[in-house]
């Protein structure tokens, strides 16, 4: 089989699905494996050490899509202004596609649809399941624990105060007040970069067990009102709440985000659309100067006036929306995401090929278009079909 390595054209990505030590695995599993030109180059691998990995460097990005048989990516299919062509327009049938898609958020749902009439047989990466024996495929959990570090990096910067006390010669300025909603683990990373900078952090979960972590780590619990029998789904994940209990959600935080200098939403249902837990009513109470970073905003947002893809100042709170915040660390974050997808298609390989065993739950969770039909039940759910 030909595995394909496009450069991402998504703005700001630097990221790439494979680096030179994986294209090398590749290699030694049996694969052909195709680089586009300068695909490494945003985290610093060069067109040279994929070379002499064992990869074949490809101009045309068009020739690449069209000669392999399974296509390795970091981002949802994009339009190509360069090429004037999407994406998904220079794939074909029977062609694996295997990147982060999150098919269940309303603006994929085209992109979706199109992969579907395509005959691409779409496996996305935020659907691996967090059992044991998928640890070492999560790309979520990795991708993850860099959008928590550096979206806390991001909120210092916009911020227009110190996050830290401070003794000068005028007095004291007071730490900054961060809370973090979803204590997952983008929320726990959240938490501990918050507070080595020296805010004082909050933390709130459904989920008991989260919050419990969350306390470890020296936050303040806000307690969400929602019992942990509504709360709590198959796995430990949290439930897709009705929206009376977010109602009841959103009450119970309403007064402590309205003390807030930084609320870090990284509130998620499996394979769902975030839950909305900041009205834009509740925005209006933040304080002047305040910041929202949405890492949810892949699967909808927690905030319900984020922009996705964007940085926008509304009420004179400045919100953060952009998508690919582990890009910003595309070093780091590509040499552990190559690794995970490497050892997913090794995982999926049966004697040289791509083999899905559907009655796999890792399968099963990844599934998102075959036989040009869209099988993702979120996507499906949040598609109302």
């Amino acid at each position: 089989m030909i595995i394909g390595i496009p450069k991402e054209i998504m703005h700001g990505e630097g990221r790439v699905s494979a680096i030179p030590e994986t294209v090398a695995k590749l290699k030694a599993d049996g694969f052909e494996v195709l680089v586009e030109n300068s695909a490494g180059e945003g985290a610093f691998f060069s067109d040279e050490e994929y070379a002499a990995a064992g990869a074949t460097m490809v101009a045309d990005v068009a020739e690449l899509y069209e000669k392999a048989d399974v296509i390795l990516k970091v981002k949802e299919p994009q339009f190509n202004t360069a090429k004037g062509v999407h994406e998904v327009d220079m794939m074909h049938a029977g062609q694996y596609l295997i990147t982060f898609i999150h098919p269940a958020s309303p603006v994929n749902h085209e992109m979706v649809k199109n992969l579907a009439a395509k005959g691409v047989i779409a496996l996305t990466l935020d659907g691996v399941p967090r059992i044991s024996r998928a640890q070492n495929l999560d790309a979520l959990t990795s991708m993850s624990t860099c959008a928590g570090y550096k979206g806390i990096l991001m909120a210092a910067n916009d911020l227009a105060k110190f996050m830290p006390q401070l003794f000068c010669a005028v007095g004291m300025v007071k730490p900054c007040n961060a809370l973090v909603i979803g204590t997952g683990v983008a929320g726990l990373q959240a938490l501990a970069t918050a507070k080595r900078l020296g805010a004082v952090t909050y933390a709130a979960d459904i989920r008991p067990a989260a919050a419990e972590q969350a306390m470890s780590l020296g936050a303040k619990i806000v307690d969400t009102g929602v019992p942990a029998e509504v709360a709590v789904g198959e796995g430990g994940y949290a439930n897709a709440l009705s929206e009376e209990w977010l109602k009841i959600e959103r009450d119970a935080l309403k007064d402590t985000i309205k003390d807030m200098d930084i609320v870090f939403c990284s509130a998620l249902v499996p394979s769902k659309l975030a839950p909305i837990i900041l009205t834009e009513e509740i925005v209006k109470t933040m304080k002047p100067g305040s910041v929202i970073v949405d890492i949810s905003i892949d699967q909808g947002g927690n905030c319900a006036i984020t922009t996705p893809g964007e940085t926008a100042i509304k009420h004179k709170v400045t919100i953060e929306g952009i998508k690919n915040i582990p890009g910003l660390l595309p070093t780091s974050s590509t040499w552990m995401f190559s690794h995970n997808i490497y050892n997913l298609v090794k995982y999926l390989t049966k004697d040289g090929a791509i083999s899905l065993d559907m009655s796999d739950e890792i399968v099963k969770g990844i599934m998102t278009t075959i036989d040009g039909k869209i099988v993702h039940k979120g996507a499906l759910e949040a598609m109302g079909a």
